[in-house]
């Protein structure tokens, strides 16, 4: 790895069994996204490679189950000095007491993490686009496609995500198996878990719009949403069609696929709906990440305010 620091790989080696160890921990059991799994188990390697060097021994279970705030302290000074900025610093080490709580529990240990403050990050707020500019937006990237199919393809995908909150990665995850459509559908989130979204009607009827004239039929376990040679959409194609058709209808470089998400979000808690009901829709783990939405809607609220009120 480019920015992994190097020491003697003697040194490292059986701690770095524990790393392997700590993949396939992610993978299997936690079953974390492969890019998380490649994130954390980077982090490890990475953090394995510093203490062969810093602390000058070998370094096993026992060394990681020992380290210092100090330890701690000098690994995140080097990668800062490698250029990280706060987020990512914010994200390393959250991997790193994740790996060291792995440790701790192969050992038999009670996880005993050094205390260390992370980095300070400001916590983004998502920035939510109205309904009309959602629905101009799937309908303009539909008129920007090279084929009626794709066309009905796109707005099918943009509509699901503002008219279900679905990640994009969960809409073009849907198989045939999604099929007849009803009232509502089946969704695969992150770790494999799997939640119900209501399905409008504009919704069902765009996706079956798509179905009517799609070149390849939608086999059980093929996916819903095609590519332009029949294999599965990708989301990069998504997001290239979407930075498209913002640009014609001269919208912010914040529309983007996963900006329907948001406004479905914050829609839906301007209409009412409690934030326990919308932890469920958007398939959160926990509260903290539904929470959020709640200082979007205060922040609609007071531009509201000072566009409208005089002594504004």
């Amino acid at each position: 790895m480019a920015d992994s620091l190097t020491t003697d790989p003697d040194l490292c080696h059986p701690a770095s069994r524990i790393a392997l160890r700590w993949h396939d921990h992610l993978t299997r059991e936690r079953r974390r996204s492969a890019h998380t799994v490649r994130a954390y188990t980077a982090t490890a390697h990475r953090l394995i490679a510093f203490l062969g060097s810093h602390l000058g021994q070998a370094v096993n279970g026992e060394a990681l189950c020992t380290l210092q705030p100090a330890d701690l302290r000098a690994f995140l000074g080097s990668r800062r000095a490698a250029g990280l900025g706060n987020a990512s610093a914010a994200r390393e080490l959250s991997a790193v007491r994740s790996f060291l709580a792995f440790v701790a529990a192969e050992a038999g240990r009670e996880a005993a993490l050094p205390r260390i403050r992370g980095p300070k990050k400001a916590r983004s707020v998502p920035r939510p686009i109205s309904p009309d500019e959602a629905v101009a937006l799937a309908g303009e990237v539909g008129e920007d496609a090279a084929l009626p199919w794709i066309a009905a393809r796109d707005e099918a995908v943009l509509l699901l995500l503002y008219g279900s909150g679905l990640r994009v990665a969960e809409a073009l995850g849907l198989t045939g198996a999604a099929l007849p459509l009803g009232e509502a559908i089946s969704v695969t989130g992150k770790r494999a878990k799997t939640r119900i979204v209501p399905l409008l009607v504009p919704v069902r009827e765009a996706i079956e719009r798509y179905l009517a004239l799609c070149p390849w039929a939608p086999g059980k376990d093929q996916p819903l949403f095609r590519g332009a040679r029949g294999g599965p959409l990708r989301g990069e194609i998504v997001r290239r069609a979407v930075r498209k058709a913002r640009r014609s209808l001269g919208l912010s470089e914040r529309t983007t696929p996963h900006a329907l998400r948001h406004s479905f979000a914050t829609h839906l808690l301007g209409r009412g709906a409690d934030l326990r009901t919308l932890q469920e829709l958007l398939g959160h783990a926990s509260l903290s990440s539904t929470q959020i939405y709640t200082a979007v809607d205060a922040a609609h609220l007071m531009d509201v305010y000072r566009h409208a009120h005089p002594r504004a």
